[in-house]
């Protein structure tokens, strides 16, 4: 194949910037110290400014060496602003893309109780405070009823990282009755540096009862412990991921598969205004940790496009593992900033919006994840060469078709097709691996290829052999009778 065909077929990756938003938690009392405009056109910013007599002499409220900061973000949320609204502006256009066949991610970051959980999960009073996991997956099975052109099907997994250690949110044993107890994920890398999840189930989805049904399940397992500044604070981050995959309609081979992460990063938190000790001190130690290597990370990818350096240090580490297409990777991600607008919060919500500003400058290089699915081209060929084999018997061994060309070489060439998908089931283990963490064994790669096979075999006069034989070193005889 030249390569200019080769680079057409290849898929365009382009580089883009990650979505960051803005939301500001309610308050009765919000200090005056920020002010939201319009950032000419592209976006909105976010300054603020301190008055010097409101800088306390242990900075409880701001670094004293500077009082000014001015942020840029894709749109700042108001505090009034609806569940629905936050979805329609953040969530929707996020879920398209991953029907689209793209992988998506929206994940929360901000200090504890500022509203990460109630955003990507929602309340559980009412029915309007659903947040962006359960529209998420209305809007996926609205999609599958109403674009009929494809073949859909949904998987669900939902894992929790409590203290660096990931654990099985889904996990339906009776017997599990603290988090200890539900089984461990574990991280594995191949020798192609691609991370898999091992233990972490992947559930059947056909409609959007049975979704909500596993998230209702999956937050029943989390760990929430009670603070000084959260009532229900999150002890762990969490990840929500949807796979998707669409096979065309009527007979076409091309699939897209593509995952959409939804993730609640447990808050950062600073432990003299959280009052926390013994175990949700040790627990606030593993979430800043953490953080921080979340931030390394953020600073070397942007070190990275400036060509500064060329490691990134995402084995720190589970939750940067986890998210590493997300982050830099093949993946279009949206960042939702929380944090809160009262005085004594301050200078956390400037923390917060400075991580958000080096999150804003990551390049990802999406991708569409379509490709050609060897079993279904496996099934038109030996359709074809049933057909064939058919008008072989119907005109004679020896006649010509009605086109005019030899029948056997138009049975070789069909042949010929056939064994040109060996390499194509070896690219599925890849590929699968790649985009999912899981392979497919040798074993079924061998059935797919005698069932390719199987009119052939048994047709009379041509006969095959090495068909046991190793796939990598495999050579097919035909013998003609």
């Amino acid at each position: 194949m030249p390569a200019e065909a080769k680079d057409d077929a290849a898929p365009k990756r382009k580089s883009e910037g990650i979505t960051v938003f803005l939301r500001m938690r309610p308050t009765k009392h919000p200090s005056k110290f920020y002010d939201v405009g319009d950032n000419e056109g592209k976006g909105q910013s976010l300054r603020w400014d301190i008055p010097p007599d409101a800088v306390t002499k242990d900075g409880e409220y701001i670094n004293n060496t500077k009082t000014q900061w001015a942020f840029k973000f894709d749109q700042v949320l108001p505090m009034d602003i609806s569940q629905a609204q936050v979805f329609d502006r953040v969530g929707k256009h996020v879920v398209q893309n991953a029907l689209d066949g793209y992988n998506s991610t929206v994940f929360a970051y901000g200090q504890t109780g500022s509203g990460k959980t109630f955003t990507i999960t929602g309340g559980s009073e009412r029915y309007e405070d659903r947040g962006i996991i359960p529209r998420a997956l209305s809007m996926i099975f609205q999609a599958f009823r109403e674009r009929s052109d494809c073949s859909w099907s949904a998987h669900v997994s939902y894992m929790e990282i409590y203290n660096e250690q990931g654990f099985d949110l889904l996990n339906e044993s009776s017997g599990a009755k603290a988090l200890q107890d539900l089984p461990r994920v574990r991280m594995m890398e191949d020798e192609h540096g691609n991370f898999h999840l091992r233990n972490l189930s992947m559930h059947r989805a056909t409609s959007e009862e049975e979704a909500l049904n596993l998230l209702f399940l999956g937050d029943t397992n989390r760990a929430i412990s009670e603070t000084a500044m959260n009532q229900a604070s999150s002890r762990s981050h969490c990840l929500f991921t949807v796979f998707l995959e669409c096979r065309g309609a009527g007979g076409s081979d091309k699939v897209r598969r593509s995952k959409l992460h939804l993730v609640d990063l447990a808050g950062s938190e600073r432990v003299h205004k959280t009052k926390s000790d013994g175990i949700t001190l040790n627990e606030a130690k593993y979430i800043n940790t953490s953080l921080f290597y979340l931030e390394m990370v953020i600073v070397a990818l942007n070190e990275k496009n400036k060509k500064a350096r060329d490691h990134i240090p995402y084995r720190n580490s589970m939750m940067t593992s986890v998210l590493r297409d997300s982050l830099g990777g093949n993946c279009r991600t949206v960042m939702v900033a929380t944090c809160s607008a009262e005085k004594a919060q301050t200078e956390e919500s400037i923390s917060t919006c400075r991580f958000a500003q080096r999150v804003a400058l990551v390049k990802n290089d999406a991708v569409l994840n379509e490709e050609t699915d060897p079993s279904v081209t496996i099934a038109r060929l030996k359709a074809e060469v049933a057909s064939l084999r058919a008008r072989l018997e119907g005109q004679g061994r020896g006649d010509e078709l009605a086109d005019g060309r030899d029948p056997d070489h138009r049975l070789a060439a069909a042949l010929g097709r056939i064994r040109l998908q060996e390499a194509a089931l070896a690219d599925v283990r890849a590929t699968t691996s790649r985009f999912f963490g899981f392979e497919i064994e040798e074993e079924e790669m061998r059935a797919r290829m005698a069932a390719a096979l199987e009119p052939i075999i048994r047709a009379e006069p041509l006969a095959m052999t090495g068909l046991d034989e190793d796939p990598a070193q495999r050579q097919y005889n035909v013998v003609g009778g």
